[in-house]
């Protein structure tokens, strides 16, 4: 889709494009969301200082997204060589900063390790690089699995199944919880030395379906400290969304 057109549709952001050009686009494609109430107790403590926990009806809320990044290039140039196709998981949760809502990543695997590298020098984002996979099965299932090795640690394993349960696609309700999950529109990030950093992106309205879901394993939430019971309260399937990113910058 052009850029152009993207940038024309701002009536469903909750504030202003920023000044100035855009950076980066991104392609994200078979997006699972799986969002669980946690408790602010867990989650308050692991949120850095100036950032404020968000929550929703009383309750604070952990989100698993596995997906596709395809394709990623930079403003003016065709998509970069090496690292314009590749699989990605993150763990979130949902934050403020002087009243401007965002999402703060506890974890991001990437199945690109220059993309790890990149995203790690030059965004400060936790990015870790994993052996990944996903396919789709004759049932229109898709297979995602996820496992980084560590030295010392038992690794921390995704392995999911998802697809969309039918062709119908919805529009999260303003004030909903997906809604208030979904439409997101800058994140958070802090530098080693505890500089808070935000970065604006810009897409379309998410384009939801519903999804059934098999999670086989999750232990990259276990990893982190966050013990989920049971499936997840919220789950929903994208099969594309094109979203255009701007630099990070202190706030």
């Amino acid at each position: 889709m052009k850029n152009e057109v993207i940038l024309s549709h701002t009536d469903h952001r909750p504030f202003p494009l920023p000044h100035g050009p855009w950076l980066m686009k991104q392609g994200w494609n078979d997006v699972l969301c799986a969002h669980w109430p946690v408790s602010e107790n867990v989650l308050r403590p692991l949120i850095p200082d100036g950032l404020e926990l968000e929550k929703h009806d009383g309750s604070a809320w952990l989100t698993v997204i596995p997906f596709r990044l395809s394709p990623l290039r930079l403003r003016g140039l065709p998509p970069i060589p090496f690292v314009q196709d590749f699989l990605e998981l993150n763990v979130r949760t949902y934050v403020s900063r002087k009243g401007k809502p965002g999402i703060y990543f506890f974890n991001l695997e990437a199945s690109n390790s220059l993309a790890v590298k990149g995203a790690r020098t030059f965004a400060h984002l936790p990015y870790h690089h994993a052996r990944m996979s996903i396919r789709r099965d004759h049932d229109s299932y898709l297979h995602y699995t996820s496992m980084r090795s560590l030295p010392q640690a038992e690794d921390p394993v995704f392995i999911g199944s998802y697809k969309p349960v039918n062709n119908t696609l919805f529009h999260a309700e303003p004030g909903s919880l997906v809604h208030w999950l979904t439409e997101r529109y800058c994140l958070f990030a802090t530098t080693s030395k505890g500089k808070i950093l935000t970065g604006d992106i810009h897409h379309f309205p998410w384009p939801l379906q519903e999804v059934q879901l098999q999670l086989t394993t999750n232990q990259l939430t276990q990893y982190h400290g966050f013990e989920l019971q049971g499936p997840p309260a919220v789950a929903t399937y994208t099969r594309r969304l094109e979203a255009l990113f701007w630099p990070l910058r202190k706030c």
